[in-house]
């Protein structure tokens, strides 16, 4: 009897105890449990199964070593009170830090719940490993003020100018479905099926209070986050993210990444802000284009990843390098040129994007592409100036379409006692 009560008081282990997550379970929010251990960069990079740290200074997902799947949900808030919200925000929370260490949701989870009633946890997680999952989560602009411009959840005023609405980019074909949610929360696991546990269970807890807007699955992750990894390959075929910020450049992380006090509203110090987009790649005809033609649009060697003219996919890009015919061997409207930071007034962002395959559409092409996810300090100093540049000249325009798009304020990181948003609405 003892052994059940103490089991209910932690949660339920969906494969027993994992090691140091097993023993190092600390008491959370709403009666449940949550893990806490601590692991290195390069231990969280290699290990594959075991958990993140779910609490801390700045959410899990963001500087975490990319992994391989993700599962991505906007949510609409469908109920009218304040205290509706906060009140889910606090059980998402509670079953974030409960899955996020590879236990089931609730004091019964999955199996072990009377039999008169659903099961407290869906299941389908039941005997994997944590396998590195991390919940993140942000607040769209429209759960401050809504298409209405009604001040629903008394949030108006507490908006971050940096939570700027997007503006439309040349070349834009977004599907509103695709578009905006009041609450965006992004599931990364190295196991799709632990990503997809997490996000489905969020939506039934949710159910009567926030509905699904859209979600997005995504494998093979896009970039790197971390040195510990290697830069991972898109749907072109090119090496994806070879400059992208990692955990390591510390300082470099606080001056792009992290807000800092006196940004913008209390609340949000620490925290990031994260621009979503999903950009539909026209593979059939990108296969068809000459390797050189390719290599010339994105600026690296397709093999290598090395900057044109250069041989090491780490070698500094030279801008002003020109070859026999007096060519620059980066062309002005290749990709690389125009997204660097030298062209952007030193602008840099976290990237951790995914590939997606959709099935095909209705004339045969794969339903393919990119779901871009880049996190920073101020979109309007590092995102937004660097896509209007791109959208503007850069020649990979003729091969991609943007489809998708969103913006979200994402908190600092939960403490153990503590909910998503809380400072937000104290």
């Amino acid at each position: 009897m003892a052994e059940r009560e103490e089991q209910q008081r932690k949660g339920i282990s969906r494969r027993g105890l994992f090691g140091a997550a097993g023993a190092a379970v600390a008491t959370g929010v709403a009666g449940y449990a949550a893990h806490s251990v601590i692991a290195t960069p390069e231990s969280q990079a290699s290990d594959s199964s075991g958990p993140v740290e779910f609490h801390g200074p700045h959410q899990a997902g963001i500087v975490t070593p990319a992994q391989d799947r993700l599962h991505f949900a906007t949510f609409d808030v469908t109920a009218g009170k304040r205290d509706a919200l906060v009140s889910l925000l606090k059980e998402w929370t509670a079953a974030a830090a409960l899955i996020t260490a590879g236990r089931d949701i609730g004091q019964y989870g999955a199996v072990n719940g009377p039999g008169e009633a659903p099961p407290e946890d869906t299941g389908e997680a039941v005997g994997l490993p944590p396998a590195r999952l991390t919940l993140t989560i942000g607040f769209g602009p429209s759960l401050f003020v809504d298409a209405k411009g009604n001040d629903r959840f008394g949030l108006a005023d507490r908006r971050p100018a940096a939570l700027a609405d997007l503006p439309h980019f040349i070349g834009d074909t977004l599907d509103p479905a695709r578009s905006g949610g009041d609450i965006a929360i992004q599931a990364c696991s190295d196991d799709p099926q632990v990503a997809v546990h997490a996000i489905r269970n969020l939506a039934r807890i949710g159910f009567g209070t926030t509905a699904v807007r859209y979600s997005q699955l995504g494998f093979g992750r896009t970039s790197s986050t971390s040195r510990a990894q290697t830069t991972p390959r898109n749907l072109f075929g090119f090496k994806d993210g070879t400059n992208n910020l990692k955990l390591e450049d510390t300082a470099k992380l606080e001056q792009q990444l992290w807000v800092q006090p006196g940004d913008g509203p209390d609340w949000m110090t620490g925290g990031s802000y994260l621009v979503a987009r999903r950009i539909r790649m026209t593979i059939e005809t990108w296969d068809r284009t000459s390797l050189s033609e390719q290599e010339t649009i994105v600026g690296r060697g397709k093999g290598t990843g090395a900057p044109l003219g250069k041989a090491d996919e780490f070698d500094p890009i030279d801008f002003e390098a020109k070859g026999a015919d007096g060519e620059y061997k980066v062309a002005k409207d290749s990709h690389v040129r125009l997204a660097h930071p030298q062209f952007n007034n030193g602008a840099e962002l976290l990237r951790r994007g995914y590939n997606f395959v959709d099935g095909s559409d209705g004339l045969g092409r794969l339903n393919a592409g990119l779901f871009f996810l880049a996190y920073q300090r101020d979109p309007r100093k590092q995102f937004i100036p660097i896509q209007q540049q791109l959208s503007r000249s850069d020649v990979m325009n003729e091969y991609i379409r943007h489809v998708g798009s969103g913006i979200f304020a994402c908190p600092g990181g939960v403490q153990a006692g503590s909910f998503w948003g809380e400072k937000l609405f104290a």
